[in-house]
């Protein structure tokens, strides 16, 4: 039985025997010891105080007194404060090594769930840029994290194909186009529409501009302004079913799917489930209509519905514009009721920017005061946004950083390191150039998922593909290190070494052999915070220990052949654990570097 849990147990007795009081397991935390003080594993004992109704001193004591008694894995303990300090067995660690198996490293959930993760959401009337990287790597992280630990995970993307700002990218190409197409143009259709988008904006302030010189207010002049005004009659003659508006509407949406879809493949990005709003939207105002009829929403004078949230510390919330068309929240209602009516998921994940908090606290509230059954299933996951040392992205005047130029830029910047390195001169150019990749598109997930999805990022690429920092790169070269040794050593992947239960452990190697059998609480704690920075960091501190090992023991150059298989496959489970939790990031990693 794993230390863990065994540790859980004996304190749930301890708890039973010593202060007559029941515990859960959820309330017992066990950490890795502060490295400035004596130990193993922690058991953080302030939590379970207003079980034994001792000091925290007292409390710890009793404890791992029992605990010493209970579990010969336990060699002595030490209490600072609220900390009982454990120190563990070598021979622990020993066996723990002799039995690892990459394929049952894991611990599995007991209360699996089926949870819809969705994610990307893209607009198409522009190609993906640096935000929506952050929003893909985020979900597909997530997605990997909860499905490795035993729930079953839909992923899905709504693609925003209606509304305004697509009728902006369509109204300024059949105004300016001159039937332009990807394949005249040879340019991805993504980056095609997108283009007409921030054309349709230059234009609009001209117009509004010009309006404004004669007199108009700036309010009227956005109002009146020739581009506004044609967007907003073809959004209208959209949602009539206007022949000739919904063939170039379906023409332009295929060109940028086609072009997303790439930019997909490339980054290792695939989906269980596509929605498209365009068919999820009449849905909604199916149900706001039927909200309408049972008085739950309210029509103004204008003919406009509204959701009268006063009641909960909100305001008023427009549903339906007075001309009918429907807005973003009318969509994602009739969205969250075809994402339950096809999974039933017990947890329906959004993962949207920061800005959005107030829309989906709407939303939610919405659902409940529609009395949906799955109202209280919505979680929305908010990141934060991503700039650039110069400053912030502007999509409508075209200052973004395209995600398919920001990959061509990693890869060909760890090309020219590879190249300048004169580490793989027997490297042929399809193997450099895939080598290429891998690295740069490394350096670039690693980069976004190592902080706190909470938080904003500036993005440095040359910072994020630096080999001897907190980086993607850094880990990849630590898994090569590991894989030469082995080649060194003639290991083939299928080998395990032999070695005796006798070995003299150092205190890199105990550390290095705590960190591997950390990684099950890591993932753990990456699933409850739904943040994969927990999982990066993790693994960066296994790549770092690891090289202080590398640099500081013997390994191939060990005469004592138990000694020297020990340290091999010690190597082999540190390089099984940074495989598996690099590929929890969409990560690789190189067998060469």
């Amino acid at each position: 039985m794993d230390i863990n849990q065994s540790l859980k147990n004996a304190t749930v007795e301890a708890f039973k025997e010593i202060f007559d009081a029941e515990i859960k397991e959820n309330v017992i935390q066990i950490e890795e010891t502060n490295p400035d003080f004596a130990g193993d594993l922690t058991i953080v004992i302030f939590p379970l105080l207003r079980y034994s109704r001792r000091s925290p001193e007292e409390t710890a004591n009793k404890v791992g007194d029992f605990i010493k008694e209970k579990l010969t894995e336990v060699e002595s303990f030490d209490v600072v404060k609220g900390f009982l300090n454990l120190i563990i067995a070598d021979v622990y660690w020993i066996k723990f090594l002799k039995n690892f198996d990459k394929n049952s490293i894991i611990n599995k959930t007991t209360e699996p769930k089926k949870i819809l993760v969705e994610y990307s959401s893209p607009n198409t009337n522009k190609p993906l840029h640096l935000g929506h990287i952050r929003n893909n790597l985020i979900g597909q992280s997530i997605s990997k994290i909860m499905d490795v630990s035993g729930h079953k995970v839909i992923q899905a993307n709504l693609i925003n194909d209606r509304g305004i700002h697509i009728c902006k990218s369509m109204y300024a190409w059949m105004k300016y186009g001159k039937n332009e197409t990807p394949e005249s143009t040879n340019t991805k259709g993504d980056h095609l529409i997108g283009k007409y988008y921030v054309l349709f904006e230059t234009k609009y302030k001209e117009e509004v501009e010009k309006l404004k010189e004669k007199g108009f207010l700036k309010d009227e002049a956005e109002q009146q302004a020739e581009s506004i005004k044609g967007a907003k009659k073809l959004l209208q003659e959209w949602e009539r079913g206007d022949d000739k508006v919904i063939k170039v509407w379906k023409k332009l949406n295929n060109w940028t799917c086609e072009g997303f879809e790439k930019t997909y493949k490339r980054m290792g990005i695939s989906f269980d489930k596509i929605y498209l709003e365009s068919d999820t939207y009449l849905k909604g105002k199916e149900i706001v209509i039927e909200g309408l009829d049972k008085k739950l929403f309210f029509r103004k004078k204008d003919a406009s519905v509204w959701c009268d949230l006063k009641d909960k510390g909100l305001d008023e919330k427009l549903l339906l514009r007075s001309d009918g068309t429907s807005v973003y929240i009318t969509q994602d209602i009739g969205t969250a009721q075809i994402k339950y009516d096809d999974y039933k998921a017990d947890k329906s994940v959004y993962i949207v920017g920061n800005e959005q908090i107030y829309h989906f606290d709407v939303l939610k509230l919405i659902l409940q005061k529609l009395d949906m059954p799955y109202a209280d299933t919505i979680f929305h996951l908010p990141y934060g946004m991503v700039d650039l040392p110069e400053g912030k992205m502007k999509s409508r005047e075209g200052k973004v950083v395209d995600a398919d130029d920001l990959m061509d830029e990693m890869t060909e910047t760890a090309k020219n390191y590879i190249i300048d390195s004169g580490k793989v001169d027997d490297l042929a150019v399809d193997e450099i150039k895939k080598l290429s990749e891998l690295i740069g598109l490394g350096a670039l997930k690693f980069f976004i998922l190592k902080t706190d999805i909470k938080k904003n990022i500036t993005f440095n690429p040359k910072e994020s593909i630096d080999f001897q920092g907190h980086t993607g790169p850094f880990v990849q070269y630590s898994y090569a290190r590991i894989k030469s040794i082995l080649r060194k050593a003639k290991i083939s992947d299928s080998e395990k070494p032999d070695f005796n239960e006798n070995v003299s452990l150092q205190e890199i190697e105990k550390s290095l052999l705590r960190k591997v059998h950390n990684l099950n609480k890591s993932i753990s704690d990456a699933e409850k915070e739904f943040d994969p920075s927990v999982i990066a960091n993790y693994v960066f501190q296994l790549a770092k220990m690891y090289n202080k090992f590398y640099h500081e023991i013997h390994i191939l150059k060990e005469k004592d052949e138990e000694l020297k298989n020990f340290r091999i496959q010690l190597s082999i489970a540190v390089s099984e654990v940074i495989k598996k939790m690099m590929s929890l990031l969409g990560i690789d990693v190189p067998e060469k570097m």
